[in-house]
């Protein structure tokens, strides 16, 4: 059972349900402590620091497990030390912004803004050690280690919260003190067990610094396009058909959880073993790699969508209460889960564009899926009326992205979608027969089992 557990598939699958579980924990525990004027700025605070630390994300992750995993150690050493070194410029182009904003602070009566001004420069610096920590450990595929950081980062801020709730000085200046303390706490325990690599940043060079930046701009912008694309759906909704119906198309939104765990963990392991391909210059390995999770993902979320085709009113009882069983929640769930059948395969074809260095293409492919989901919501919700028409939208996003991403990408590999999902039973069959064989090992020892 340990050796199972020691299965990087399921480190990482555990780590993404760690994450999603400490995020519901974590948000129901502050909803129930603070008032709500002082959550809302909180949600507001952290909204923004994650949209300002897309900047360092988008350009520093991708390129940084590309070029790094199945690399020779002299090349991993000097993509470490020059993805620090552009993650420290672009840590302290931020923190000298913060600074200048600062005088602005008194001239705000906004308490999410001064929230904001006061705190997102030391905000980014102590997160910057153990976020290039993870992305190193992901290129490692030590899953093991992600997940003590991310247990390590939520866990301590939840006792610090609800050790500021038991002194009765839990306030929205603790909750901020809570989280650079959890984060600061997790940065050293990265530097000092080795994770981050700090020390690798005396061996950058500006070849390789310039490698990283050329190739991470690109991704940045995919990443920046990804996130207005989530977004997309609901400036529109909000402004066609007003906050109600948003709060009813966000519950099914959220529901997707149940899909966005396994596929977040799928490519996360898949990612490394690509990178390692293309730097060995092992273009088959990387398609059948491509098929492979993708088919399997896709087999994987079959039951799931069935699952939910049937139960979807008593899931959307469960998470959003009663008030919401008489609206289009259920059915939008339903539909919504049946285009996530196309999640694997679109997701990974963006992937894999970047992995085999063509992040512009992958750039493209987000702006098509941008302006094609932009208009269609437009487009469905006028001439529907109702709520549909987004998510009916939202179908056509996904097959034109599909189709562009197949299309492209099949010019630099060679993809045969016939075989995916044989080779996706294939792989199932085959940890199927291993755990079998696992198991039997264990019970033989261990007669008394």
């Amino acid at each position: 059972m340990l050796a199972l557990f020691k299965n990087r598939h399921i480190l990482s699958l555990t780590g993404n349900g760690v994450m999603a579980v400490f995020s519901i924990l974590t948000y129901s525990i502050l909803y129930r402590f603070l008032p709500e004027t002082d959550m809302g700025n909180w949600v507001f605070f952290q909204f923004a620091f994650l949209l300002l630390d897309t900047f360092r994300t988008g350009l520093l992750q991708t390129p940084l497990i590309k070029f790094y995993a199945g690399a020779d150690l002299a090349r991993q050493t000097t993509v470490a030390g020059s993805s620090w070194f552009i993650g420290l410029l672009v840590t302290g182009g931020f923190v000298l912004l913060n600074l200048l904003a600062w005088p602005l602070a008194a001239h705000t009566s906004d308490a999410g803004v001064l929230l904001l001004l006061t705190y997102f420069g030391i905000s980014l610096v102590v997160t910057l050690p153990f976020n290039v920590a993870v992305w190193l450990l992901q290129a490692q595929q030590r899953f093991d280690a992600i997940l003590t950081i991310r247990l390590l980062n939520q866990g301590s801020f939840i006792l610090l919260t609800v050790l500021l709730y038991l002194l009765n000085k839990i306030n929205l200046p603790g909750i901020v003190y809570s989280f650079l303390a959890s984060s600061l706490l997790t940065s050293v325990v990265a530097l000092v067990m080795g994770w981050a690599r700090l020390g690798a940043l005396r061996h950058k060079t500006r070849a390789c610094v310039a490698e990283v930046f050329h190739f991470g701009k690109f991704s940045f912008g995919t990443f920046l396009c990804a996130t207005l694309l989530r977004s997309s759906d609901t400036f529109i909704i909000k402004f066609m058909l007003g906050p109600a119906a948003l709060a009813v198309y966000n519950l099914p939104q959220r529901l997707l959880e149940i899909i966005e765990i396994p596929l977040r963990s799928g490519l996360a392991t898949a990612m490394p073993d690509m990178s390692a391909a293309v730097n060995r210059k092992r273009h088959d390995e990387v398609a059948h790699t491509l098929k492979k999770y993708a088919g399997s993902l896709t087999l994987l979320f079959i039951p799931i969508m069935l699952g939910v085709l049937v139960f979807a009113d008593v899931i959307v009882l469960a998470i959003g209460g009663s008030k919401y069983v008489h609206t289009e929640a259920a059915n939008l769930y339903r539909i919504m889960i049946v285009c996530a059948l196309l999640f694997p395969i679109e997701r990974f074809l963006g992937v894999t564009l970047d992995i085999i260095n063509k992040p512009q293409l992958n750039l493209i492919k987000v702006l098509i899926a941008l302006a094609i989901n932009t208009t269609a919501d437009i487009l469905c919700i006028k001439f529907s009326g109702s709520i549909y028409g987004a998510a009916v939208a939202s179908g056509f996003t996904l097959v034109a992205s599909l189709g562009y991403g197949y299309w492209v990408l099949n010019k630099y590999l060679p993809l045969h979608y016939q075989d995916t999902f044989p080779l996706a039973l294939a792989e199932f069959r085959s940890r199927l027969a291993l755990l079998f064989q696992k198991v039997k090992l264990i019970t033989h020892r261990n007669p008394t089992l």
